[in-house]
Order: structure tokens, then C-alpha cells, then sequence
């Protein structure tokens, strides 16, 4: 598993539709508003703090995110590291992350 690399978008390769139909999956929006309090964040600690056991799909989960633009996943050791691709999503599209994890608060309470 180390030495591998990932391969993530340019900021101008980014799509919104892919943004969408990334953050639309409860456990894949739930993610990103863990990683929204910043900083980095090894894929273990992610899924304890959200009960997820199943390592397994959260593979297919960590590509959809990466792939669309949302996270950067970097190798560290035996674990990845995911970060919010916050200032990216920010400069591509003003105001769209901060309405998302607005709604889900707001589904939430």
C-alpha cells in the first residue's frame, strides 16, 4: 500500500455535477463535515468517529470523494491522510460547500 499515489483534479478540472453526486451520499457528506473543522485526518479516525467497521466500502467511498475534487487522500506511513479540499471548492464555486453543510445541519436538527 505505501508508495502509492493518488490521482486528484486540477482546481479547474473540477465539475460541479461530480460535487454533487459526491457530497448526495449521507456517509460521504458526513465525512466531509468531519473534515471541515480543517487539517488532516487519518481514514481510521474517520471511521471510528462515524462507526463505520466496514473498511472495505469505504475504499469506493475515499475515490468518489477524491475523484470529484472534494478531498485530497495523501499515503502516511501505513494510513491515508484525507483533507477537505475546502479552498479549491471555495474559488470554483462560492458559497456551494457552506450551503451544503448548512442544509445538513439544518436536516439534522
Amino acid at each position: 500500500m505505501s508508495g502509492m499515489s493518488y490521482r486528484h483534479p486540477e482546481r479547474d478540472q473540477i465539475r460541479v455535477d461530480g460535487v454533487l453526486s459526491a457530497l448526495g451520499n449521507p456517509l460521504r457528506l458526513s465525512v466531509v463535515r468531519l473534515l471541515d473543522g480543517g487539517g488532516d485526518h487519518n481514514c481510521t479516525s474517520v471511521l471510528n468517529t462515524l462507526g463505520v467497521t466496514a473498511k472495505s466500502t469505504m475504499t469506493h467511498h475515499w475515490r468518489v470523494l477524491r475523484e470529484s475534487g472534494v478531498i485530497r487522500q495523501r499515503p502516511s506511513g501505513r494510513e491515508n491522510l484525507l483533507t477537505l479540499r475546502r479552498e479549491d471548492l471555495d474559488a470554483r464555486y462560492p458559497g456551494l460547500l457552506d450551503a451544503i453543510l448548512a442544509g445538513a445541519r439544518a436536516d439534522e436538527s
